[in-house]
């Protein structure tokens, strides 16, 4: 028998493939959601949506909270303010609406509490991601040297040869190198913490670098192959940090959406916390390549800056063992076949490129070296 879910944040660009996928399997479905203008442009966002109750509330206002928990049996947590780079500045907003939020959320959760709360957490928890020696020895605590592309970007050990970045599994220490890793962090543990002690089930799935049709092209925050995109809609390069060859795993918002329908129906998960990655990576720099030449637009390649950006990591992807185990997870969309969806979705969309008053305002605020 299906469940009624609250997904907070459900109108988003994650939370409409959820929903989606929630009612595919017998699901029922409320979305909690502020329709912040970043995400959502500054007109009306579409609430239209006949298989779903939409309530238009802010996830730290305690009575629109306590309104949507009213029914249901599980909650899937994903309202946040997302962008490493913007959460250095907009301290407060981020931690306000991420860990305030999740601690009105939990509070309310404590009154009334459902049978399974699953949140989204995010990668950018690990810091670094997880290297080997050249001799083979684990490396949990890489620390990126500092400085320019002349004096390399890749972590080093003791004698200065480069490690070796490997997929990165749970059991890696976090390193929070960011406010907005800070902030995803805390909602792992609220959401471990509240749901253990007022006997609910909790679980975390760290997201990796999530792309897909939907996503909200003029939001300079948001994924980097969707800001890569708006570039390349107005005619303009790509703008790439560093020297481009930071390796990242890119995961289509499907097989996300499969995630969170997969845990709400394992109880044997309950306590939990998993990658939700593709298991692949690769670097910026070919993202935004093969983008620009899928696009059309092999003309445009990628501006390589050569400047880091504060809170910014070297190299991170998933080892998904874990999740394959207990959530019977197993990515389906390849990055190339969903490249070539996000083309086709690209070209019917207009973007307005705000990634420019991004770096400008990064570099005022001197997160950039």
């Amino acid at each position: 028998m299906g469940k009624r879910v609250l997904i907070t944040g459900g109108a988003g660009f994650i939370g409409r493939h959820v929903a989606k996928a929630l009612l595919a399997r017998g699901h029922e479905v409320r979305v909690l959601d502020s329709l912040v203008e970043q995400v959502h442009g500054s007109t009306q966002a579409d609430t239209h949506w006949p298989e779903v109750e939409v309530q238009i509330g802010d996830v730290r206002d305690g009575e629109a909270v306590g309104r949507a928990l009213i029914g249901v049996d599980a909650v899937v947590h994903l309202a946040a303010e997302v962008g490493v780079g913007q959460s250095m500045y907009e301290i407060e907003r981020y931690v306000g609406v991420n860990e305030w939020g999740t601690a009105v959320l939990f509070q309310k959760l404590s009154e009334r509490p459902v049978e399974l709360v699953i949140t989204a957490s995010s990668m950018s928890i690990y810091g670094e991601g997880l290297y080997r020696t050249q001799d083979g020895a684990e490396v949990a605590d890489a620390v990126r040297p500092a400085g320019s592309m002349a004096r390399g970007w890749d972590p080093g050990d003791e004698a200065g040869r480069p490690l070796l970045p490997v997929a990165t599994p749970e059991r890696k220490t976090p390193s929070l190198a960011s406010v907005y890793a800070l902030n995803k962090y805390a909602q792992e543990r609220l959401t471990h913490i509240v749901a253990d002690a007022y006997g609910m089930q909790g679980i975390t799935l760290r997201l990796f670098n999530v792309y897909g049709s939907g996503q909200a092209l003029s939001n300079p925050y948001t994924g980097v192959l969707a800001i890569f995109a708006a570039r390349l809609l107005n005619g303009k390069q790509p703008m790439v940090f560093e020297d481009g060859l930071q390796r990242r795993d890119f995961v289509h918002v499907s097989d996300v959406a499969r995630a969170f329908a997969s845990a709400l129906e394992a109880p044997s998960a309950a306590g939990g916390t998993f990658n939700i990655g593709s298991g692949e990576d690769v670097t910026i720099a070919q993202v935004a390549e093969r983008l620009a030449g899928a696009m059309g637009r092999p003309d445009l390649p990628p501006r390589i800056t050569g400047r880091a950006r504060a809170g910014d990591i070297r190299h991170c992807f998933a080892d998904i063992t874990r999740a394959h185990a207990a959530l019977d997870y197993a990515p389906r969309v390849a990055f190339d076949d969903g490249l070539a969806e996000v083309v086709d979705w690209v070209a019917r969309q207009k973007a307005v490129d705000r990634v420019d008053t991004a770096r400008l305002e990064l570099e005022r605020r001197g997160l950039v070296a």
